[in-house]
């Protein structure tokens, strides 16, 4: 394989490597006939991407050895996403200083060559390691989805710039009214009074095309449509995005005479995800306010007395933290437990274990207290003697 890059042509291939870049860690080369593949997937297999260049994207190219023959088989490989990602890392300095870019790929060498040819005559040449691989392909057909959308690029950037760089999934909901939002997505146990919460609405006029059977929403990772979105705006080339029910994949294609984008996504399955959502975005009750637990037992009494107690005529309002205490008629009864006890014998304290229910506990000293007044009563005879 060999092929020539030139002009604008550069930083549009590292633009599409710092897009790969974000879906997975090697890069996978095919040269076809219908022009140059470069594709990758996730270590997780839950993102695929690929960019087709045609030949006209390329000032030369030659797919094989004898040029554009049927019957030759192209020369595959995958190289380490780093070490590529590395030759395009400054994407101003390729469009200010180099003028023309070569890739070749020889099956007999050892290395995948890349040539920046810069101003002044400078040559950088860069030899990457590759290792001999099949052909990387996702199985998708965009017409069999039930929903489609199409938009320029700079809205759905402009909609993304709002949620944190640190949010993994977005959440897509889409009306057959005329009405899109994307809102951050969170996880079932995600504190909601804890969590910045997203939401962004869009009309039916501002997209090219609007394609809504019914309601849906599909949850999605963010951070490969960024990069997607950052490509298609450099490019000027609208979005396309494809879906279907939640649990199935979407597909973000970009179209133009010399370029081909398949971004395939694996979705969330969520079988009652709206549910779920307005369940999720629910605010909790709040613990209220006092904390008693590291207290002794007599004030944590108290406050048991103090915090139940409301207007005469009201029932107590349930605490979510402590259980009910007596009812006003049972508190009347007289207590049985009582009757027949010593003076001077310590109350009855309720003692609350975590985990355990309420239960009362009597220092019974009946059998003691004979015991120490002869303790003193002897005391008494030393001191006489």
């Amino acid at each position: 394989m060999k092929c020539i890059v030139t002009g604008g042509n550069v930083k549009a291939l590292g633009k599409a490597i710092h897009s790969l870049a974000r879906v997975g860690d090697e890069i996978y080369v095919e040269p076809l006939q219908e022009g140059l593949s470069m594709r990758t997937v996730s270590a997780s297999r839950s993102a695929y991407a690929s960019f087709l260049f045609a030949p006209l994207f390329f000032q030369n190219y030659q797919p094989t050895e004898s040029g554009y023959d049927p019957d030759s088989e192209a020369f595959r490989c995958k190289v380490h996403m780093k070490s590529f990602l590395a030759v395009f890392r400054s994407l101003p300095s390729l469009e200010k200083t180099v003028e023309k870019c070569l890739l070749s790929l020889n099956p007999h060498a050892s290395r995948f060559r890349v040539q920046l040819h810069c101003k002044y005559g400078v040559v950088k040449t860069h030899d990457l390691p590759f290792q001999e691989c099949e052909s990387l392909q996702a199985d998708f057909d965009t017409s069999q989805c039930a929903h489609a959308l199409r938009a320029p690029p700079r809205l759905l950037a402009d909609a993304v710039v709002h949620f944190p760089l640190a949010l993994a999934e977005v959440t897509l909901v889409a009306s057959p009214a005329g009405k899109v939002s994307l809102r951050s997505y969170l996880e079932g146990d995600t504190e909601v009074t804890r969590t910045m919460v997203t939401e962004l609405g869009l009309n039916e006029d501002e997209f090219q095309t609007f394609h809504i059977k019914q309601e849906a929403q599909i949850t999605f990772c963010l951070k490969e449509f960024r990069g997607l979105l950052s490509f298609a705006e450099s490019s000027n080339l609208s979005l396309n995005i494809y879906f279907d029910t939640p649990g199935r994949p979407a597909i973000f294609t970009l179209d133009d005479a010399v370029l081909q984008v398949h971004l395939v996504l694996a979705t969330l399955e969520e079988p009652e995800s709206c549910s779920s959502q307005m369940t999720s975005c629910t605010p909790k009750p709040l613990a209220p306010a006092y904390d008693f637990t590291g207290d002794d037992i007599d004030d944590y009494m108290i406050a048991m007395e103090t915090t139940c107690g409301g207007p005469a005529g009201t029932e107590p309002l349930p605490s979510p933290t402590f259980p009910m205490g007596p009812t006003s008629s049972e508190a009347q009864e007289p207590d049985s437990d009582h009757e027949g006890t010593v003076p001077g014998t310590p109350p009855q304290k309720r003692v609350r274990i975590k985990g355990l229910p309420q239960t009362n506990y009597r220092h019974e000293v009946k059998n003691v207290a004979l015991p120490i007044c002869c303790f003193v009563v002897l005391l008494g005879t030393c001191k006489m003697i």
